[in-house]
């Protein structure tokens, strides 16, 4: 007959204690039974909830990993071109921080989303801060602002409008696009866009990579009282 947990419902072998997914004790032993026969040690100690997170310690965690995490997923980082692995990194890290610092240590894998989600949420703020900073810096005081504008003109006049004409794109609409796209604030616009694209990219990566640690934890950790 299969035992099936009562809280998570996953299968539970016969020579288990504790759910391995949530760490649930799978029997609650009473010291009533036969006289003169040994009995079991009865479960006293109240048992953590591994859906639940302790929020002072998840923030702790989080803000140790998600803070450089997004500094270097940051759009002008050189590690911009993995930044949405090393912020699902981050955030599996951050879940096995919090959950060395509990006891009994066991997570659930919504619990662990949710420290993912935490984390993204400071990483995700803190590369799109890094990036606005970094662009403010280098247009005005390091004078690079003909720099950007050029690569901005070439994009558009060549790339953009090769690929709506291949599109077929008609050309009083191609005209008009262009002129909206090399406006000011068009150039502020495009760039806004592409930060709030890499801030959400990297906060559903967090909760991916939060939910993933959670997931790899009750496999490889047994549950300690």
């Amino acid at each position: 007959m299969e035992i099936t947990c009562t809280r998570c419902h996953q299968t539970v072998q016969d020579e288990n204690c504790y759910c391995p997914n949530c760490g649930l004790p799978r029997l609650v032993y009473s010291t009533d039974g036969a006289q003169g026969l040994p009995q079991p040690e009865r479960w006293d100690e109240p048992v953590r909830d591994a859906a639940t997170v302790n929020w002072k310690a998840a923030i702790r965690a989080a803000v140790t990993l998600a803070v450089p995490a997004g500094l270097l997923c940051s759009m002008f980082s050189p590690l911009s071109m993995i930044g949405f692995v090393l912020m699902a990194v981050a955030a599996a890290w951050a879940v096995v921080l919090y959950v060395r610092s509990q006891r009994p240590a066991w997570i659930t894998v919504g619990a662990g989303a949710r420290i993912g989600l935490v984390t993204g949420l400071m990483g995700s703020w803190m590369s799109a801060a890094t990036a606005g900073v970094t662009l403010f810096v280098m247009r005005f005081f390091q004078h690079q602002g003909n720099f950007f504008d050029s690569f901005w003109q070439d994009f558009v006049n060549r790339q953009l409008t090769e690929q709506w004409t291949t599109m077929g794109v008609d050309a009083p609409t191609i005209g008009y696009l262009t002129a909206k796209l090399l406006a000011p604030e068009g150039r502020a616009g495009s760039m806004l866009s592409a930060i709030l694209v890499l801030a959400v990219g990297l906060l559903l990566f967090a909760v991916g990579g939060g939910a993933l640690g959670a997931r790899l934890l009750a496999r490889t950790r047994r549950p300690e009282i």
